[in-house]
């Protein structure tokens, strides 16, 4: 990155590249590589991963949620690699914790509040078809544990916060790449 530009202009330059060094963009395989020369950094909160820290290999792709930094990390087996900003819990008490894998994808899905949603706000609708109220945007991912999933979100102020019931949000453009790479059996590993 030769031209100066501001911290906004650079903040959006990393998500669009999905990896920034202090030498600029880096392709998704030299960095899947680990290259010696590429010095990471922090940008606008963004921290790269390398996927060996978490994963045996990323021949099924892979997937890491970290929540402290509310971002997910996607790798592709084809050296595809992204970072995506989130949403994640509301408390440390409904956020799970470990390694699951992907066993649904729902184009379009239904949400229905889980029952410690209902719980705590009993007043919440029963059912809530596709479309713009929906709070799980228009793709979701289900997680092998029970009522956890990655799904994008009609309500983008949610995305960087504590706003979820446990689930991991994105935007929808996000959520959209993501679904369409992702396939039945990608390992997930949320920290």
């Amino acid at each position: 990155m030769n031209e100066r530009m501001t911290r906004r202009g650079f903040g959006r330059a990393a998500l669009a590249a999905g990896i920034v060094t202090a030498a600029g963009p880096l392709a998704a395989s030299e960095a899947l590589q680990g290259s010696d020369t590429a010095i990471n950094r922090r940008i606008s909160g963004l921290k790269t991963q390398d996927w060996r820290d978490h994963f045996d290999s990323v021949d099924q792709e892979a997937i890491l949620c970290v929540i402290q930094d509310r971002v997910l990390h996607y790798w592709g087996s084809d050296g595809f690699y992204r970072i995506y900003p989130t949403s994640v819990a509301l408390t440390d008490e409904m956020t799970r914790r470990g390694r699951t894998e992907v066993v649904g994808k729902r184009p379009d899905p239904e949400w229905r509040p889980t029952p410690s949603m209902l719980e705590r706000n009993p007043a919440l609708p029963a059912h809530v078809g596709p479309g713009p109220d929906n709070p799980l945007g228009i793709r979701a991912l289900n997680l092998g544990w029970q009522y956890y999933l990655i799904h994008g979100t009609n309500d983008i102020r949610k995305i960087g916060r504590q706003s979820s019931s446990g689930c991991i949000g994105l935007y929808n453009e996000h959520i959209l790449e993501v679904y369409d790479r992702a396939r039945i059996g990608t390992p997930v590993k949320v920290i």
